[in-house]
């Protein structure tokens, strides 16, 4: 049976037998889309040790899954609040500054000075909201590149991308809250890679390709 996918490039399908996202590099149309560890399963006279080694599969993935989702949620939560403390600390530092070097350089020779403090002061702090962007920028992406694997796609509704079925997939209902985040991120930074700027987008992103 010949597949869409495209050839000579690494992409991730869902394999024919175990039905989960498997890593694939395809170099023909007619090339079986059946990952590694279902290559041993093909026949009908091997259903039970397929259905075995699926099952080990699916459970391996699930744990690998919920681990990497839990470690995740916990980083972007850290990370996020941890910016935006900075951000705050860093606002009220310079409204502090700028209050002092205000009242005491309004007037006379000084003026020159209280700007060049003025400007020092808010690089620094730019510098710092932007090291904090970038960090919540690659929380970001690795989490849309869990939401890839665990979205409902409209061809089969009643799967999740994974393969375990949409309503029981807990990695897809821990998502659920952020998909909204998610989806704003992306269009923020898919704006800004079609203006040829720096952009946080992940390297396996369509619009990279």
């Amino acid at each position: 049976m010949a597949h869409s996918y495209p050839l000579y490039v690494n992409v991730l399908a869902q394999c024919f037998c175990c039905q989960s996202l498997q890593p694939f590099h395809f170099t023909s149309a007619t090339d079986q889309v059946v990952c590694t560890h279902c290559v041993r399963h093909l026949g009908a006279e091997k259903a039970e040790q397929r259905d075995t080694d699926h099952v080990q599969l699916w459970l391996g993935q699930f744990a690998a899954q919920q681990r990497t989702l839990q470690e995740l949620t916990a980083t972007s939560a850290a990370t996020i609040a941890e910016r935006d403390a900075e951000i705050a600390a860093l606002a009220a530092q310079v409204a502090d500054l700028t209050g002092i070097v205000a009242g005491r350089f309004d007037r006379g020779p000084d003026r020159g000075l209280r700007n060049l403090l003025e400007t020092e002061v808010l690089k620094r702090a730019e510098r710092k909201a932007e090291l904090g962007q970038r960090r919540t920028d690659a929380a970001m992406a690795v989490l849309w590149q869990l939401d890839q694997l665990h979205r409902v796609r409209p061809a089969d509704p009643q799967h999740c991308g994974c393969g375990k079925s949409a309503a029981a997939c807990p990695e897809a209902r821990a998502l659920g809250p952020v998909r909204q985040a998610l989806g704003d991120w992306e269009a923020k930074n898919l704006k800004l890679h079609a203006a040829g700027q720096r952009h946080a987008l992940p390297a396996g992103h369509p619009a990279l390709a």
